[in-house]
């Protein structure tokens, strides 16, 4: 339970008690949370609608939707609050640095004891500031090469499909569509957008990507050009066409695109990074397609030129041929002895053909007369192939006879050597246990078996001494 207080308290909001003395005091005594209400009462008094020019700073975007920045100058510093209702109203972006123009209401906040000025709305200081931070940004976005030439993509030369983004309760739609319509209707596919405000931006960055998302055969065809407009207005108004994620779309997409925001005098930084840049909607639709009547016209005129072209080239020709004809006379005449030529040739290269065939003739009678009966050539290639087999006979007689004499002669010679020849004599040959023939005595051993062999036969001993 809470505890009872040991004496009332002083209802502040009775100004007769706020000065009452305390006994034992002079001075009235006051709470923490008394004095807060008093200093919130008198602030919100006096102090319920201003207006405050200074710097951003410290600015941040709490993930409750609410915001809290302060706004400063050279000497002081002024803490402010932006409630999740009022962000989405305020008609543009606030970011450190930039100097702005709040207006709201001050209060106080206990929790902290400091004042805060809570804001309802905000608007750039002044066009120049504004103009500052666009050519910073405009700065930036350049050295970044968002703007270079070579990045510039040509226009169709009649696209077949249009898309348009912009606001479509606007003038601009209506005078885009009529002027189309004028020059040479084409289908047209319109993405709705907020123009200006909070939000803005965003809508006109995924309007642009939306487009380049398209894919062939889908439910809307992929545009061949996209047109970015809007009407006049105040550079406020036209902030968001200079909003980083504009550029950047416009900058990334791979369909040219037309921008055409404001009047003529109006630039923004979407000009910049879009492929060509038309002064007015209307001028964009100019520049989207052609005139179709100037075509028809066009192509009559060309038509017709071709077909003058071409008479006129064949009246030459023919007077030429004409020309031609003249000077080469009748071409039977011309015929003629080049026939009278071919029939001469023709008669003398028979008589060449004849003698030839004459020449050629008696050749090959008078080589057949030297030409022997095969019947003869085959006699006589017989006689020489026995005449060759008698001589072979011969020689090979007398070759085996000559081979058998030698031979003779190397058995008497190999009957000498021999070994063996000397057995019948009283030789004898001795071989050892393993059969290998023994040449001195100092190899056999004492019970060694050996073989002897004579002339008549062999037999077996053993060595004892």
């Amino acid at each position: 339970m809470p505890r009872k207080p040991t004496q009332p308290p002083l209802d502040i909001y009775q100004p007769e008690l706020l000065d009452a003395p305390r006994p034992g005091s002079n001075l009235p005594e006051f709470s923490v949370t008394d004095i807060s209400r008093q200093l919130k009462r008198t602030v919100e008094e006096n102090f319920s609608l201003v207006r405050v020019r200074g710097e951003v700073g410290d600015c941040k975007y709490h993930s409750s939707g609410h915001l809290y920045f302060s706004l400063k100058d050279d000497n002081a510093v002024l803490s402010a609050v932006c409630w999740r209702g009022q962000v989405g109203k305020l008609g543009l972006r606030p970011e450190v640095g930039m100097e702005v123009v709040c207006t709201g209401r001050i209060t106080t906040y206990a929790g902290q004891s400091k004042y805060q000025l809570v804001v309802e709305s905000m608007a750039m200081a002044g066009v120049g500031a504004l103009l500052k931070m666009l050519e910073e940004r405009r700065r930036k976005l350049a050295a970044e090469g968002l703007f270079n030439a070579d990045r510039k993509k040509a226009l169709p030369f009649l696209p077949n499909v249009i898309g348009v983004i912009t606001s479509p309760t606007g003038a601009v739609i209506r005078d885009i569509l009529h002027r189309l319509s004028d020059r040479f209707p084409r289908r047209v596919i319109v993405w709705p957008v907020a123009v200006q405000g909070e939000g803005a931006a965003a809508q006109i960055a995924d309007a642009i990507n939306g487009f380049n998302n398209f894919a062939k055969g889908g439910e809307f065809p992929r545009p061949d050009i996209i047109i970015v407009a809007r009407g006049g207005g105040s550079v406020e108004d036209l902030m968001p066409f200079n909003e980083e994620i504009v550029v950047r779309a416009a900058a990334s997409s791979s369909i040219p695109l037309i921008s055409a925001v404001g009047h003529e005098t109006d630039t923004t930084l979407i000009d910049y990074a879009s492929d060509v840049r038309a002064p007015t909607p209307t001028a964009a639709a100019e520049m989207a397609v052609p005139v179709r009547a100037d075509l028809l016209s066009k192509t009559l005129t060309l038509g017709a030129r071709i077909e003058a072209a071409a008479s006129r080239m064949i009246k030459e020709k023919s007077e030429r041929l004409v020309m031609l004809n003249r000077s080469l006379g009748d071409p039977a005449r011309a015929i003629e002895p080049l026939v009278q030529r071919l029939d001469e040739r023709s008669e003398r290269l028979v008589m060449a053909w004849k003698n030839y065939l004459k020449h050629r003739l008696g050749g090959v009678v008078e080589a057949s007369g030297k030409l022997r009966h095969p019947r003869d050539v085959l006699q006589l290639a017989g006689q020489r192939l026995m005449n060759c087999s008698q001589k072979l006979d011969a020689n090979m007689k007398e070759r085996l006879l000559h081979m058998e004499r030698r031979l003779e002669k190397l058995t008497a010679m190999l009957g000498v050597l021999s070994p063996r020849a000397v057995l019948g004599r009283g030789y004898a040959l001795i071989y050892d246990s393993k059969g290998h023939l023994v040449t001195e005595a100092a190899k056999l051993k004492r019970q060694d078996a050996i073989k002897l062999e004579l002339q008549d036969g062999s037999r077996v001993a053993v060595i004892s001494d």
